[in-house]
């Protein structure tokens, strides 16, 4: 709209909850509409009207069906309001269909011009109020409601020195030296709730008032170029070579599984997403994960879209936090010409295919979504083999997965009602996608490689060792698995019977996932393997209950060596296939190495053989001197020296990613262990121990029991030492002495 309008209308709202510069962020329904007529040529002005939403409770609601409007005129309880003309309605749909009957008669009876146009003081009372607030009932508004003049942004154009955010009908009015009445001024920064009556009859007044000092000399505004609003969101794509402002991205958390981009829209209906701004984020799996990245066309939308947190979709609330152009374009953007071509039709609908067999063609494609036998139901893929995108791998191979293209909203749902269907011998899983989640799958199957590289080894100095322990390794250890989630220590105890004599003490483990909860696993220590064998073979799916849950479950018992509980430990997984490189029966328990994120074993465990002494305890002493006169000539006995590590305990591998959990942890009965160390492995390492320094420790920290709770799950043998500065060598155990210095701890 580039010519001045024949008619503005000065719109005020107000609802049960916040007002003024939180006005619609609570969620509360829309109680109060106020509107004057303003006629441009002439500079006249037309009635305060006001409508007022009051829903009936009443049983006899569903009798008004078109009769929920109470006649016109003022009625002495609603009077002080000060309109002159107010009218009710029990519903969002009625007052928004009674607002715009009223307003085009208004302008009918004129007769002079028929463009209009909404003014507002702000934002708030079109994009927050009115829009989300019709979005979430399914209310259709008004075209009037898609185009506003912001009053603000009008009068800053003549006041460039305006502070856009501190202004208000006050402020406007102040700086036009209007007439303004300070007794009754309604500050829009106390939030008052809910709004007085007459608040908005007066807000509406004096805009009225600087709309029409705007006009007159000697501004002669013209009203030109309105606020718009999107009516429906533009799907689009997004190269990762476009610049993306930090400052119009959001990150929206908990959305439903099955939302859509458009969903999405819906929920910011009323702000302006840019085109193709709606990603949906998925999983490691390719599966959504219920985020979303949101890009909007301006840094004002980003804010309005913030004060959304924690609105609902449906019985979900929904978190919006702030986020970065990097993030959306690591989401949505793409840079293959072969997903540009397949997204440059617009207006299409995108279905993704799941679960494809991996010599699937597009023509097994066609003729999957081709109508069956007598079917008058129709589903054709539009632009027919042009549509249909095959995701695969770097090195061509397919993944299973498909996108495919349809010309309206009609064929696609029909297409969806094919989910699981069978294609070949496989059935076919069916999603409506999104051009953003085709950018984002074909970005996570092209790139290579799939597993990210492992970081660093955690000690540099040592030497990697194989993943996979040797075979041949005694098994006198137990792995219960499809424990039920409720299991306690004392539940397997329970489950073992007669064999809980023959278990270890400390010898019972319980595996945790990435969220420390029990995965359903279990390693159980025995004093021999041929006991280990006789419970397995008599507890093999038996039934165990659990004291904390009704629920009851067949546990599986295998045995297992030591080692392969320690592969667990260091992060790998056990499956009963044959996956060991060494030749194994089928009937054992196959090995594999740690992947990037699989379950844990909550602490290493504990050792299995006793560490035998390396140093005398003499011989030690000397070493902490010595070792004192060279780390620390100053401070007196501070370290002993670096001994060398004793053979036979596996260490972190260099190629190994590591993600233990120390604070989930089940020991058995009794209690804690009292020394922790990792499982004894068949290499042999050579090369010497690590120095830990602890800078910063607070004065008052209770000493010796924080640092072993701080370093638990790291082997230390007895002759290793914490050192104080200031305390006397121990009576009968120099090696153990314990000497601290103030702020500063240091363990070999």
């Amino acid at each position: 709209m580039t010519a001045q309008v024949d008619y503005l209308v000065v719109v005020f709202t107000a609802t049960s909850g916040a007002s003024g510069e939180l006005l619609g962020s609570d969620e509360k329904d829309l109680v109060q509409l106020v509107w004057q007529l303003v006629n441009v040529n002439t500079k006249t002005l037309g009635r305060v009207n006001e409508i007022l939403i009051r829903p009936d409770l009443s049983d006899s609601t569903e009798e008004k069906s078109d009769e929920d409007v109470v006649v016109e005129g003022k009625e002495e309880d609603e009077s002080s309001s000060g309109a002159d003309c107010m009218y009710t309605a029990t519903s969002l749909d009625s007052g928004l269909n009674m607002f715009n009957l009223q307003l085009t008669n208004e302008v009918n009876s004129a007769g002079a011009g028929t463009s209009l146009c909404l003014c507002t003081d702000g934002q708030l009372h079109i994009r927050q109020v009115i829009h989300p607030e019709a979005a979430s009932k399914n209310i259709p508004v008004p075209d009037c409601f898609y185009s506003f003049f912001d009053l603000r942004k009008e009068f800053k154009n003549h006041f460039a020195t305006s502070d856009l955010k501190a202004l208000n009908a006050h402020v406007m009015a102040e700086s036009l030296s209007l007439p303004v009445d300070v007794s009754s001024m309604w500050d829009p920064s106390a939030n008052q709730d809910p709004l007085p009556a007459e608040v908005a009859v007066q807000q509406v007044r004096l805009m009225t008032s600087i709309v029409l000092s705007l006009l007159s000399e000697p501004y002669c505004h013209s009203f030109s170029n309105p606020e718009r609003i999107n009516e429906r969101f533009e799907s689009g794509t997004c190269s990762k070579m476009e610049k993306v402002c930090d400052n119009t991205v959001i990150r929206a958390r908990g959305l439903p599984w099955q939302s859509s981009d458009q969903d999405i829209a819906r929920f910011f209906k009323g702000l302006n997403i840019a085109k193709g701004g709606a990603a949906l984020c998925l999983n490691a799996q390719g599966r959504r994960n219920g985020e979303a990245l949101v890009r909007f066309v301006s840094e004002e939308h980003r804010d309005l879209a913030l004060q959304r947190h924690k609105h609902h979709m449906g019985n979900r609330y929904i978190e919006v936090y702030k986020a970065t152009g990097e993030d959306f374009l690591k989401i949505a953007g793409g840079t293959s010409n072969e997903v540009a071509m397949f997204l440059s039709r617009e207006d299409q609908i995108i279905v993704r295919m799941r679960g494809l067999p991996f010599n699937a063609t597009q023509d097994d494609v066609l003729r999957f979504f081709s109508p069956e036998d007598g079917s008058k139901e129709t589903c054709p893929i539009s632009g027919g083999k042009d549509g249909i995108l095959f995701v695969r791998y770097p090195d061509g191979r397919p993944t299973g997965d498909a996108f495919v293209l349809f010309a309206c909203e009609e064929h696609a749902q029909c297409a969806l009602k094919k989910h699981k269907e069978l294609l070949g011998k496989r059935y076919i899983e069916l999603f409506k996608s999104t051009a953003a989640e085709v950018q984002q799958v074909l970005n996570r199957y092209s790139s290579a490689p799939l597993i990210p590289v492992a970081p660093a080894p955690l000690v540099s100095v040592l030497p990697a060792v194989s993943l996979l322990p040797p075979p041949g390794g005694v098994r006198d250890c137990l792995r219960l698995r499809g424990l039920p989630y409720t299991a306690t220590i004392e539940d397997i105890l329970t489950f073992l019977g007669e064999f809980t004599q023959d278990v270890r003490q400390h010898g019972v483990h319980m595996v945790l996932n990435q969220q420390s909860r029990p995965s359903g696993d279990c390693f159980i220590q025995m004093t021999s393997a041929e006991r280990a064998l006789q419970a397995s073979q008599r507890l093999h799916k038996q039934v165990m209950s659990s004291q904390r849950g009704a629920n009851s479950r067949y546990v599986e018992v295998f045995p297992c060596s030591t080692d392969e509980m320690g592969l667990v430990l260091m992060g790998g997984s056990l499956s009963h296939t044959h996956t060991h490189t060494h030749n194994r029966s089928r009937s054992g328990t196959g090995l594999s190495p740690p992947p990037c994120k699989s379950r844990r074993l909550s602490p290493p465990s504990y050792s299995f053989t006793p560490v035998q002494q390396i140093l005398p305890t003499d011989a030690a002493a000397a070493a902490a001197a010595a070792a004192a006169a060279a780390l620390y000539p100053p401070m007196g006995h501070m370290l002993l020296a670096p001994r060398p590590l004793h053979p036979g305990h596996p260490y972190y591998p260099a190629s190994a990613q590591l993600y233990m959990n120390y604070n989930a942890y089940y020991p058995s009965p009794p209690g804690s262990p009292t020394t922790l160390g990792f499982f004894p492995a068949h290499s042999s390492m050579s090369s010497p121990g690590g120095l830990v320094r602890m800078p910063g420790l607070p004065y008052n920290g209770s000493g010796v029991k924080d640092l072993i709770n701080a370093v638990q799950g790291y082997q230390y043998a007895p002759e290793d030492a914490l050192i104080h500065a200031h305390a006397a060598v121990h009576s009968h155990d120099p090696a153990r002495t314990l000497l601290t210095q103030p702020k500063e701890w240091v363990c070999i």
